[in-house]
């Protein structure tokens, strides 16, 4: 199976469990205050549906269209995305929207931003329960971390250790850390064994995310882990436990490249720079044209830094489950400031983008996780102020609510229509970038 198949699948499964769990948020309190709900879609259904069907005796058609860029739930008298304000003119009827108080009204539209955030909880919560919760000690990074260009022009060098921001010590090496940095002013780091203060620009996300690349990324010592009997290695001395940090001469600290360059000097001898016990030794050793090369096998990262591993019950698995929600829909919404700048706008991408997050071999663990951000970032997007999005619903409730006056229907039409203007130009512009990025 393609990449690109394995990637749009989980999109479009991730996708289907987010719009359905949304859609029925408004749906369950739509019905709790009895209110007629016309239709439940997983999907949109333009000029045809794949699948539709209304119980004997229910109101509801329930039914999976055939575009999966969302779904709705449409709810008898009220004036949404459908743009469908048949019977509107009319008195209001007891089963419908609009007839119900606006405290009411309120509570259905944030439905679906609610059960997203409680999907996001939930998954979160069987994540810590299922495979813990996976931690690198920062002290363990010790000197592997590579800078961008952004971080090189902040004045950080290939090695430097991230010890602080604002004096605050980094404990983890997790998203955490980036988000410290993006909130403070001083950045402590070890180099050489000395600690020094960097100012962190105030300016620094905008440009992490003009850049298009991660201010720091981890580089993978090259330790061996094991040496192969009567192989090259062992006949030239190498041990389990020494990091090679040079090939020939040249410093080479990344595990895959010091693998690459040994593979390049196969059938001759190499002068291999190693430290042994906090020594700096040379060792000269042949390279053999077989499969076994140097006759080594590298320490896997968990063992090179000491990756701490805490598992949960079930019961112990909310509290986490609630706490990563809580602290991944903080960042969110702070990033979204970046979004109306100029770098910010370049990278916002559509379908494209979102499926490209999905690994190209399917994980549960990977496929849940990005799930639950995903479900965050829509309870994000949903609950912003704009016409045609469940926000927009909530700002003429608000303002309903405070002036004791409802918009009429004509007025509430003409906004929404707008709004969805605005959205369709944000749709397009999204997917034209992504084809910008992935074609040209």
């Amino acid at each position: 199976m393609s990449i690109f198949l394995i990637k749009a699948l989980q999109l479009i499964l991730s996708l289907g469990i987010l719009v359905f769990i949304h859609e029925l948020g408004h749906f369950l309190f739509a019905r709790l205050f009895k209110i007629k709900v016309d239709k439940f879609y997983l999907f949109f259904d333009p000029w045809f549906s794949i699948f539709k069907y209304k119980p004997k005796g229910s109101d509801t058609e329930y039914g999976l269209g055939w575009l999966p860029l969302g779904g709705y739930c449409k709810i008898a008298g009220m004036v949404d995305e459908s743009m469908d304000t048949t019977g509107l003119e009319s008195d209001p009827q007891p089963w419908e929207f609009r007839a119900k108080p606006a405290w009411q009204r309120l509570l259905v539209m944030l439905g679906g931003v609610l059960f997203n955030v409680i999907l996001a909880i939930a998954i979160y919560s069987g994540i810590s329960y299922a495979w813990g919760d996976t931690k690198i000690p920062m002290q363990k990074i010790d000197d592997n971390l590579i800078y961008s260009s952004v971080g090189h022009r902040m004045g950080l060098l290939d090695g430097d250790a991230l010890i602080a921001v604002d004096k605050e010590e980094i404990k983890y090496f997790d998203e955490s850390v980036l988000t410290m940095i993006a909130k403070g002013k001083t950045l402590t780091i070890k180099r050489e064994g000395k600690l020094l203060d960097i100012a962190i620009p105030s300016d620094i996300m905008r440009a992490i995310i003009a850049s298009d690349s991660a201010l720091y990324r981890l580089r993978l010592p090259a330790v061996i882990g094991q040496v192969l009997e009567e192989s090259e290695a062992e006949k030239a001395g190498l041990m389990a436990g020494d990091k090679i940090v040079g090939v020939n001469g040249n410093s080479i600290k990344q595990m895959g490249l010091v693998a690459a360059e040994i593979s390049k000097n196969a059938g001759d001898s190499i002068s291999l720079s190693i430290i042994r016990e906090g020594e700096l030794m040379n060792i000269k050793s042949y390279v053999d044209t077989s499969m076994a090369g140097l006759g080594v096998m590298f320490t896997s990262p968990d063992l090179i830094f000491g990756m701490e591993t805490v598992k949960y019950g079930l019961l112990e698995s909310i509290p986490q489950g609630i706490s990563r929600t809580g602290k991944r829909l903080s960042t969110y919404v702070s990033s979204l400031k970046y979004v109306a700048t100029k770098e910010g706008a370049s990278k916002i991408g559509g379908l494209g983008t979102i499926g490209s997050l999905f690994p190209e071999r399917f994980s549960w663990f990977e496929f849940w996780s990005m799930t639950a951000f995903l479900s965050i970032i829509l309870a994000v997007m949903n609950i912003l102020p704009i016409p045609g999005l469940d926000g927009g619903h909530i700002l003429f409730l608000l303002y309903e609510m405070i002036t004791r006056r409802k918009l009429s229907v004509k007025v509430q039409e003409r906004i929404q229509m707008a709004g969805l203007f605005f959205l369709l130009f944000l749709m397009l512009y999204a997917n034209v970038n992504d084809i910008r990025r992935f074609f040209f």
